[in-house]
């Protein structure tokens, strides 16, 4: 075993990931050990207890504790991608350079691994490496339910680059859904906070997001100020309405809490639009009935970036999933009918 070790974070290895930066340093620790360390205490920075998806930043210290040599335990292994999984993530991809890949990320597939989640995006990746070193980095994320455009990064400079872009609200995500009902005014913008409300369950089953007025966010813990601008498009009588909403903030489950907020939960959305959430079109909650699906209605439409490379403007676009696309035929609206930004001129 090795001593203890208090190592200084160096330059161009900020804005990392603690485990994937522990095994640079530690290729032979496997993932749960590093995960146990931060659980138990054991490993720390600048003398804080963190989670191992921390992001280090240059100059910080980490307190890294005694380790297996590297021949005491063996590396684990690295998962491999089946070959139907494999294909189904390059059938996904919808833009790619020498320094990014753009997926339309299906409705179903989560973006990261969980306690329950084997399959998922950032597994799925490697089958993305073509020919490079390392596999491509997320540098946000969708919820499983939601489809749409996601970005990669096939390098650690592109993943700082990008991921600073987004924290810095340098992209425009313009998202589309069917919501219940038809929201009014037609354009409009929601300011409504947003809490964790605790779920049930010893892991927190049900957890959700819960609004709260703008005048009570400074005096609710835990609150964070939300923004989002939404745009009715297209409208089925009093029953139901194309949306394009753009996520001025970015917090968890903001748009589907925010929609179900002003009474026009997004059709499909059991979380946020159950059977006591009153809509204003003809019936209760987020499903429609009929024909129209079940699953969730909401897709990350588009995503427009300065590239950091090229200095280009890029904006990538996502056809709609299946099942959206099925309501769309149903309900006689085609994707030409929208304009690339529904927001122009406001």
């Amino acid at each position: 075993m090795s001593r203890v070790q208090t190592i200084t974070v160096g330059p161009g290895d900020g804005d990392q990931r603690l485990d994937r930066w522990m095994k640079r340093l530690f290729p032979h620790v496997a993932q749960g050990r590093i995960e146990k360390m931060c659980r138990k205490g054991e490993l720390r920075v600048d003398g804080g207890r963190v989670k191992a998806s921390t992001r280090l930043e240059v100059g910080q210290s980490v307190r890294v504790p005694p380790l297996p040599e590297p021949g005491q335990i063996e590396r684990a292994p690295r998962p491999s991608v089946n070959e139907k999984d494999a294909q189904l993530i390059r059938d996904c991809v919808i833009y790619q350079d020498d320094h990014i890949i753009a997926l339309n990320k299906p409705p179903g597939l989560p973006t990261q691994g969980g306690s329950k989640q084997t399959r998922h995006v950032d597994g799925m990746s490697e089958a993305l490496m073509y020919g490079d070193e390392d596999k491509p980095r997320l540098v946000h994320r969708l919820d499983k339910d939601t489809s749409g455009v996601l970005l990669l990064a096939r390098t650690r400079e592109m993943a700082k680059a990008l991921t600073t872009a987004i924290r810095h609200k340098e992209t425009r995500k313009i998202y589309w859904a069917l919501v219940a009902g038809v929201p009014t005014p037609y354009l409009g913008e929601i300011r409504y906070g947003l809490v964790k409300a605790g779920g049930h369950g010893r892991g927190g089953e049900g957890e959700k997001m819960r609004a709260i007025h703008p005048r009570e966010i400074d005096e609710t813990p835990g609150a964070k100020r939300a923004h989002t601008l939404y745009a009715t498009l297209y409208r089925v009588a009093s029953r139901a309405s194309w949306v394009a909403m753009e996520p001025i903030t970015g917090r968890t489950h903001q748009l589907r809490a925010h929609m179900a907020e002003i009474g026009h939960p997004i059709i499909g959305d059991g979380k946020y639009g159950g059977s006591g959430q009153e809509n204003l079109g003809d019936g209760w909650g987020a499903q429609l009935g009929g024909i129209i699906s079940k699953k969730l209605h909401l897709h990350a439409r588009s995503m427009t970036f300065e590239h950091p490379i090229t200095k280009k403007v890029i904006t990538v676009t996502a056809p709609l999933p299946e099942h959206m696309a099925h309501s769309w035929d149903t309900l006689g609206w085609e994707e030409s009918f929208a304009n690339d930004d529904p927001f122009e001129g406001l």
